[in-house]
């Protein structure tokens, strides 16, 4: 099985890592870290990471994990990382904003998905659906919530590729039981996007949605939000 990971410069690493953790363990699973060159990169902390083969050298994949961070808004007008996004894979994986990548791909049009909150509004420029769960396949698209969610997302994946017992059991050795020390609100969710919508991040996502939404044909306007 072959799986292939999107990685680039200012990335979420845990966007990564969390999945990385859990597909390893597939049997038979082999894993390529991909990117445009094979120079190491730093993710949004300083933490290096180094690709194994470039998105030039890269072999047919089974599975395609799209993380997101910082460094997503320069990959929504990169032509070479979105032509090899748009190549045959039996599964796409989008994990927190990779799923906006995915979209100026063309990977969303009519189809339910999700990201992280401070960019759920952005799902309808790219022909998406939003649905505001967690984890959410589609076909063959599977698209996650932020960062942390990539995990819940990759052991999905893991059923549906391995089966339920070999999922279980990857559960197991990882002991992902989460219990978050707090339990956060929908009030504090709010909060928070009403302060990360003014922020120069999410304005420059917004412009990005929008000129994707241009070139893809794709009126984001009017699309009910689940």
């Amino acid at each position: 099985m072959e799986i292939g990971a999107l990685i680039f410069p200012n990335i979420d690493q845990m966007d990564f890592t969390g999945p990385f953790e859990v597909l390893s363990r597939l049997p038979g699973a082999r894993i390529h870290v991909l990117s445009k060159s094979s120079t190491p990169i730093r993710d949004t902390a300083g933490l290096i990471l180094t690709p194994t083969v470039t998105l030039a050298e890269a072999p047919p994949l089974d599975v395609l994990l799209v993380p997101g961070g910082r460094g997503q808004l320069a990959l929504m007008d990169d032509g070479e990382v979105l032509a090899f996004l748009a190549k045959p894979v039996s599964w796409i994986f989008s994990v927190c904003t990779g799923a906006l990548t995915c979209g100026a791909a063309g990977l969303l049009k009519g189809k339910r998905a999700t990201t992280h909150w401070n960019s759920f509004h952005l799902l309808p420029y790219f022909g998406a659906i939003p649905v505001d769960e967690r984890v959410v396949i589609d076909g063959n698209l599977i698209t996650t919530a932020g960062v942390s969610a990539g995990i819940d997302g990759a052991l999905r994946l893991a059923t549906l590729l391995g089966g339920e017992a070999v999922a279980r059991r990857i559960q197991l050795d990882i002991q992902y039981v989460p219990e978050p020390p707090f339990a956060l609100t929908p009030g504090e969710f709010l909060e928070a996007k009403l302060q990360q919508d003014v922020s120069k991040l999410t304005s420059a996502r917004v412009e990005s949605a929008k000129l994707a939404a241009a070139r893809l044909g794709i009126d984001g306007i009017g699309i009910d939000v689940k």
